[in-house]
This record gives C-alpha cells, sequence and structure tokens, in this order.
C-alpha cells in the first residue's frame, strides 16, 4: 500500500496494517460521497486512481498494491432555497376573484372560459367560497341564471376541479341559513333546487350520495322535504316521472329517512302525489295535459337549448305527451322547426351547423316514422325559412345535411317539390328556385345509381 504525494501533501499516519491515512481524516471512501481522486471539479472524469481506490497512474506501482486515501470531510455548501410556491389566495381574495368569474359567466355564458378561470384560482381547499358566491349570487336573479350556475358547477365536479366535498361545504353554508332566508325569499326552496337539480341531471353525483348530504342539516329542522319535494319536481319536467323515480329507488331511498318519526309516509307520499317514488305502474302518472302548437315549441326550444342529450328528450316526451300528441303533425312540425333552428348559426351569411342535425338525427328520425311525417317536416322547414326571410342558400344547407344524415329521403323530397297543397305555398316559389341545384344533383344521383 502507498501513500500519493499528490493527494496527501502533508504527512500521514502509518497504522498497524501499513495503510496510510491523510492527516486529520478518517477512513471513509464510498461511492458518490466525495469526487474520485483527480476529479477535482467533480466531474467524473477519469482519473488516476479509480473509484474503488486502485492505483491505475504512475508506473511502478505493483499488483494488487492500493493506495486508500482517507481526505478531510469536504465542507458542504448550503443549498439554494427551493423556488416558492404560488402563495395560496386568501379566503377574502378568493371570494373577490369569484364573483368576478361568476359575473363574466354569468353576462356572457361562456363554460370554457369559466372552468379554466376556476382551475386556475388554485385553491382547491377554499373553493367552497366560490360554490357559495355562485349560490348566493343568482337566488334572486332568474330561473336561467340559476340552471346556468348549477351546470357550471356540475361541470367544476364532473372535471375534479372542485371536490364533492367542497361542493357541499358550500351548499351546506346556505343551506344552513335558508329558514331564515325564506321570510325575504318565498320561493327559495324551488330557487336552490334549480340550483342543484342539474348535477342530477348530468350524472355529477348519484341521487343518493346528493339527497343524503345536503338534507343533513335540514333533518333537525323539517325542511329536508321540502326541498327534496322541488327537487324532484324538476327532474320529472325535464327528464320524467318513469326516470326520477327510478334514480330514487335504484339509490334505496326511502321518504323515512327525511321525514320526521311522527309523520305518516303513505300520507305524505300520496299528498305531494310522489308515488312513482314508491313504484307500481304507470298508473300513478297523472294524465298528459294537452299542449298547443307554441307551447309544444317552446317546450321543444328550451329542452334543445340546454343542450341534453336525446334520451332526455325522449323522456320528457313519454312523460308530458300522449300517444296521440306524438303521432300528430303538429308535433313533427314542432319538433323539426325547433332542430333545425338550434342548428342555425346566426352570422352573417347565415348557415347551418351539420354537426347539430348529425346529433339530433336519431331523435327526428324516431318520429318521423313514414313519408307522409317526413313531408310534414319539410313544410314546417320551410315556414321557418320564410320566417327568417329566405335567407340565401340556408334551405340548401338544410337538405344537404337533412339528407346526408338520412333524415328525409328521396321519395319525401321529390313529394315536397311537387306538392301543390294551398294551405304550404307561403314562399314556395323562392324555396324551390333556391334547391333546383340540390334536385338537379339528386337526380343525377339516382341516374348514376341505376345506371350501376
Amino acid at each position: 500500500t502507498l501513500f500519493c504525494p499528490s493527494f496527501c501533501p502533508q504527512p500521514g499516519s502509518i497504522d498497524s496494517n501499513n495503510q496510510l491515512f491523510a492527516p486529520g481524516g478518517r477512513l471513509s471512501w464510498g461511492k458518490g460521497s466525495i469526487p474520485a481522486p483527480g476529479d477535482v471539479n467533480g466531474t467524473g472524469a477519469e482519473s488516476p486512481v479509480s473509484w474503488g481506490g486502485f492505483w491505475k497512474g504512475p508506473r511502478g506501482l505493483g499488483a494488487g498494491q492500493r493506495l486508500i486515501l482517507v481526505l478531510p470531510a469536504v465542507k458542504q455548501e448550503p443549498a439554494a432555497p427551493a423556488a416558492s410556491p404560488k402563495p395560496t389566495l386568501s379566503e377574502e381574495e378568493l371570494e373577490k376573484k369569484s364573483k368576478a368569474i361568476i359575473e363574466e359567466y354569468l353576462h356572457i355564458n361562456d363554460m370554457k372560459e369559466a372552468l379554466q378561470c376556476v382551475q386556475e384560482l388554485g385553491s382547491p381547499s377554499l373553493l367552497y367560497v366560490f360554490v357559495r358566491n355562485g349560490i348566493e349570487s343568482t337566488l334572486e336573479r332568474s330561473t336561467i341564471s340559476r340552471e346556468h350556475m348549477g351546470v357550471l358547477l356540475c361541470h367544476l365536479v364532473k372535471a375534479g376541479t372542485l371536490s364533492k366535498e367542497q361542493y357541499y361545504k358550500g351548499l351546506r353554508e346556505i343551506l344552513e341559513i335558508a329558514e331564515d332566508m325564506e321570510i325575504d325569499i318565498p320561493h327559495i326552496w324551488l330557487y336552490l333546487a334549480e340550483l342543484i337539480t342539474p348535477i342530477l341531471q348530468e350524472e355529477g353525483i348519484p341521487m343518493e350520495e346528493l339527497f343524503r348530504e345536503i338534507t343533513k342539516p335540514l333533518v333537525p329542522i323539517g325542511k329536508a322535504t321540502t326541498l327534496l319535494v322541488e327537487v324532484l319536481g324538476l327532474l320529472c319536467k325535464g327528464m320524467s316521472q318513469k326516470t326520477a323515480g327510478k334514480l330514487w329507488r335504484d339509490g334505496g331511498l326511502s321518504w323515512k329517512e327525511f321525514l320526521p318519526e311522527d309523520q305518516d309516509v303513505n300520507k305524505f307520499v300520496t299528498e305531494q302525489k310522489l308515488e312513482y317514488t314508491m313504484g307500481g305502474d304507470s298508473s300513478d302518472t297523472p294524465s298528459c295535459k294537452e299542449l298547443t302548437s307554441e307551447e309544444l315549441c317552446k317546450q321543444m326550444d328550451k329542452l334543445l337549448k340546454e343542450n341534453p342529450n336525446n334520451q332526455r328528450i325522449y323522456d320528457w316526451i313519454e312523460a308530458n305527451l300522449s300517444e296521440e300528441q306524438v303521432s300528430s303533425n303538429m308535433f313533427i312540425r314542432a319538433l323539426m322547426t325547433s332542430v333545425c333552428h338550434s342548428a342555425i348559426v346566426f352570422e352573417n351569411p347565415y348557415r347551418v351547423d351539420a354537426t347539430v342535425i348529425r346529433n339530433r338525427a336519431k331523435l327526428l328520425q324516431k318520429y318521423m316514422r313514414d313519408e307522409q311525417k317526413e313531408l310534414q317536416a319539410l313544410y314546417a322547414l320551410q315556414a321557418l325559412v320564410v320566417k327568417l326571410e329566405q335567407p340565401p342558400n340556408l334551405l340548401r344547407m338544410f337538405f344537404d345535411a337533412l339528407y346526408d344524415e338520412d333524415v328525409i329521403k328521396e321519395e319525401a323530397f321529390y313529394k315536397w317539390e311537387s306538392s301543390k297543397d294551398l294551405s304550404e305555398q307561403q314562399g314556395k316559389g323562392v324555396a324551390l328556385k333556391s334547391v333546383t341545384a340540390f334536385f338537379t344533383w339528386l337526380r343525377e344521383a339516382e341516374d348514376e345509381s341505376d345506371n350501376n
């Protein structure tokens, strides 16, 4: 074992095994603990001494001989302080920012922008403040504002930005004082239901979990059923009694959970017309009210504007319209008018969003069961375009989309083209002229198909 003066300039001491130690040092040579001898900068470059202490450098060192160096402990420089994380907003700051986000969202209804702004708040443990502010700021506004706020909260929960715990906490802070607020806001339970219902309609939280959480502060004061009856009422309007009742039963819910112990459950269910929550057949469902054409169009417009999936529209139709109404020309025309109106992009010039027609194709096909119904749908589309003062090329775009999605077949288009029905002649001449190229193409395509 040899001594290397280039690494140990001070005389060392020899131990009983004739091994050399650097002055002030100790036997400590660990991989990675200090730079290898010769690697004075700690870069890991090749050095005369291998990283196990075996000498590779100067000639004359015998095989098996090794140099052991024990260097004084290297003084480590203190590590640079880590970059401080973005400071968490105080509750007061978050409340101020929340109000600004909510006001902007309710004004322009830009869901994507609102979701991003809430995410950028970066305070997941304080988002109950956002929930509380969202509810407070819409309680005395319009129904549309409350529904929009409810949809935003639902999307935040589904995106994972807002935890269910934070959602419940913000809602609970309002529910705990709702009974006192009832003096100034007599319809507060309906308004709260309008804020809560979207999260059930969009399947953000299961009914059984939501109902049991939101009623915790209400059961002791006897207000739990007041809120739940309002929520279920809105669900029945937006979906159907059948669907709402199934959600209740599938969740294992019972009115006993929410009523005072001394209250008769069956009497309560009968008085509130809640038999659909107890199971049984559709005899519990009240008879369908006959809607006028105007009322039907208005309801269809509302459903389509809320952009639910087609199943929710099927459910509403099943719950609110009789078979006779559904098979009527009035219903077909109302449905076609509402779907086509929702597909128009009101820019200059007007254009058709073919994606809307594609998404609603199955809805239209379900009720346009024959050529006569398809003809009625085309009459409704003609009337809509005439009402809009025949925007250039709009009818042609609709015809293309409806044909491409197999909503209207060739026979119905030809029947509309040749129809002489006097009640359907308003604007027919201009409409026909605007789709001349469509019918030319249709006939040529048919001829090619026959030849092939």
